[in-house]
């Protein structure tokens, strides 16, 4: 393979601003015609004219629909792409089926984008880290805080994003590995913080959704993250990106490489407030590319790299530099960048965004991930008579731009939940409301609150820009707004409360009579308005679940931000459903307008270990042999259709260390079961879920009894025994 000069090539390695978009190479008669292998600058930012390629950009955003960022060029026919919810309310509808039709969509709009030269292949989502502490501001772009959750999400996802064929529609980027979830603790932020894990945590929690995107799924592309873990900075740790991505993962194929957060590796040097893990910039790019990092990312807030002097000051080696460009171009042979005008998704145009399809599919991917949390039989509302009228309070009733969140891009149309509620022909009497301040003046809320039947308030907290001042001190109820409610609650209406951001202690709440239900909605996307009020109204009836614990507001006064420790301690509570144990609201808690029963069918009593790895023919890794699926019939025994999940937790006391009391072993979505009806659900899952970590990270299979428990809170329970010898499934490589 020829190469061009060193400099040349370890631009290519760089993420710098690129105007415009893709600019597909002609590979019929351009300059690379006769080229059988592509050389290594081929992903160069900057473009090679004498070869026939253009700038290239890799950083382009489509978190939950294709964002504004510097990859993307909106106007024209593609002034707008569908925005969805974001991944933490799309994830609480536990529908995998409907994630993957997501990431199809985002994926074919993207790609449209692209072919009309508006956006490059490459697009850094998902955020797959597990949502471990409650302060994090940027958790609502993961699925929430369960590892397996995330790992099913990811996987789903994933392959929506890329696709099953051969060519992916586009490359995706699983972010950011490892052990990342703090922006800013007082002095400590995301560019110097240093996460201390213990292997048990790290393998058992941490890592696995990243398992997932690189060993299961062959993601395209991983992003190392700003953060040290056990002192060495992720972007530089031969641990993290060699021994356990590249060999223990087997992610070697040529085609997927790791791209650095932007600036980690300034960060990573002598920079000020950053690790200071090398003495100087160019030490930081050779410890980055030498690890295992082929793709540094510049954005702005660090000095411009200097990768020719690295090189020539011999801090990487050209076989480094060869590599690091070879798995970006084959990335982009994967894509099918050199492939011609004929080639897979090269017909999609902007015809092919913002689709009626696409559409639906956002409105209900919104309604699945609404989540009624109490409901003292006022909900659904019954309005009737032209006289009916309802007051909506709140500035996140008509803020239809805060219900997109973070990394969003400008959608077809924008529906809040007034807009929504007056197209329904409901007499809306809107007031605005406070964000945070306790003395704000509640009297003209509390004059709509009079005129009207009945109260919506519409509140919490807003976490959308990425900024370091994202991460919060406290998950209280802002103080003006509970004073609000509170007031609101005083003039003996019924209150309802929609919950919207991220998630805040609802405690008060639950002790103020008048307020008869509480929502939660996240950032239920570019038709999260509409959403609401069809579950409001029963257009559309609740069948979500929370896919993070919601903890009291004294938490944060217990465990400290820094300490990434799952396991409680005497004075240390403990982090997530499988530890800590008085939340306001548990993982997987979510109410319906109707009563369900749950009966497991039948079910072996017992299994031999060696029986069922004996029947792992064919399957290379043992933690994904598969395990007898569990039949359960799901009874509507209410009076309203709806849809409902059925979650399975594991609970066994077995092994040599103390056990978490459940963890989420599988689930299923069930659809609309009219009142009165059965339906079947048929529950996988492999040994990976039965299986339990050791101290040194190994997945183990142990004999003992285990239990499945279906629902939250339970509604039934499947006993039986593993028999035989404990069994390693995947022995974890040590630091």
């Amino acid at each position: 393979m020829a190469f061009l000069s060193a400099f040349a090539l370890s631009i290519g390695a760089l993420v710098i601003p690129v105007q415009g978009g893709v600019t597909y190479p002609n590979c019929a008669n351009g300059p690379l015609k006769s080229n059988v292998v592509l050389t290594g600058p081929a992903s160069n930012s900057p473009g090679v004219s004498r070869l026939g390629l253009s700038a290239y950009q890799w950083w382009n955003e489509a978190l939950h629909g294709v964002a504004h960022n510097r990859g993307i060029t909106w106007g024209g026919q593609f002034s707008a792409a569908t925005q969805f919810p974001q991944a933490i309310t799309s994830s609480a509808a536990f529908d995998d089926h409907l994630i993957e039709r997501i990431g199809v969509i985002i994926s074919t709009e993207a790609r449209a984008f692209a072919n009309n030269g508006r956006a490059h292949l490459d697009f850094w989502t998902p955020n797959v880290n597990p949502f471990r502490d409650p302060r994090w501001g940027r958790g609502h772009e993961t699925p929430g805080e369960d590892a397996f959750r995330n790992k099913k999400w990811a996987e789903a996802f994933v392959q929506g994003m890329q696709g099953t064929e051969s060519t992916h529609r586009v490359i995706a980027t699983c972010k950011h590995y490892a052990a990342y979830d703090l922006e800013n603790s007082g002095s400590t932020t995301r560019f110097n913080f240093d996460a201390k894990v213990s292997t048990q945590d790290l393998a058992e929690y941490y890592l696995p959704p990243f398992q997932q995107c690189a060993r299961d799924s062959k993601v395209g592309s991983i992003m190392c993250s700003y953060n040290a873990v056990n002192g060495v900075p992720a972007c530089a740790s031969p641990y993290l990106m060699d021994t356990i991505l590249r060999k223990h993962w087997n992610w070697t194929d040529q085609n997927q490489y790791v791209v650095s957060d932007c600036d980690a590796v300034y960060y990573l040097g002598n920079a000020n407030g950053g690790h200071r893990y090398k003495s100087s910039y160019a030490a930081a790019i050779g410890a980055s590319l030498e690890a295992g990092c082929d793709n540094m990312c510049w954005a702005t807030g660090g000095t411009t790299p200097d990768p020719a002097s690295a090189f020539n000051s011999r801090q990487f080696t050209q076989a480094t530099l060869d590599k690091a460009m070879l798995r970006q171009m084959q990335g982009l042979v994967k894509a099918g960048y050199f492939d011609g005008p004929n080639s897979l998704y090269r017909n999609l145009t902007a015809a092919d965004v913002n689709t009626q399809v696409a559409r639906d599919t956002a409105l209900k991917a919104a309604e699945e991930g609404i989540v009624l949390l109490k409901n003292d039989n006022i909900l659904p509302l019954t309005l009737g008579g032209s006289n009916t009228q309802v007051a909506m309070i709140g500035f996140w009733a008509n803020a239809a731009d805060k219900m997109l969140g973070g990394y969003s891009g400008s959608p077809p149309f924008s529906h809040d939940p007034v807009t929504a509620a007056r197209s329904m022909g409901i007499t809306v009497n809107y007031v605005n409301g406070p964000l945070t301040q306790t003395n704000a003046d509640t009297s003209a809320a509390v004059n709509a609150a009079q005129k009207s039947s009945v109260v919506i308030f519409f509140g919490g907290i807003d976490n959308t820009v990425e900024k370091e001042s994202q991460d919060r001190t406290s998950i209280a109820w802002p103080s003006g707004q509970l004073t609000m409610i509170q007031r609101l609650a005083q003039t003996g209406k019924p209150v309802i409360v929609v919950r919207m951001g991220t998630h805040v202690d609802d405690t008060p709440l639950l002790s103020i009579p008048n307020v008869k239900a509480i929502l939660w909605a996240g950032y239920p996307g570019q038709d999260g308005g509409t959403a609401v009020m069809n579950l409001i109204t029963g257009l559309a009836s609740p069948a979500g679940r929370l896919p993070v614990t919601v903890y009291p507001s004294s938490y944060t006064n217990q465990a400290p931000y820094t300490n990434m420790a799952l396991r409680p301690s005497s004075s240390y509570p403990g982090r997530t459903y499988r530890w800590y144990k008085d939340p306001v609201f548990p993982f997987g808690h979510g109410l319906h307008y109707t009563n369900f029963s749950v009966a497991p069918l039948d079910f072996p009593a017992t299994f031999s270990i060696a029986d069922l790895l004996a029947s792992c023919k064919g399957v290379t890794y043992l933690e994904l042999c598969p395990f007898p699926s569990v039949s359960v019939s799901v009874t509507n025994t209410g009076s309203r259709a709806s849809d409902y999940v059925v979650l399975g937790f594991l609970a066994g006391d077995f092994g040599p260390t103390p056990r978490p009391i459940k963890s989420l072993a599988t689930y299923k979505r069930v659809f609309d079961v009219q009142p009165g009806k059965t339906q079947s659900a048929e529950l996988d899952w492999k040994l990976e879920s039965l299986a339990r970590v050791d101290g040194k990270g190994n997945r183990v299979l142990y004999p003992g009894t285990y239990t499945l428990l279906l629902d939250q809170p339970t509604l039934a329970n499947i006993t039986f025994t593993l028999t035989g010898d404990e069994t390693v499934l995947d022995q974890w490589p040590q630091p």
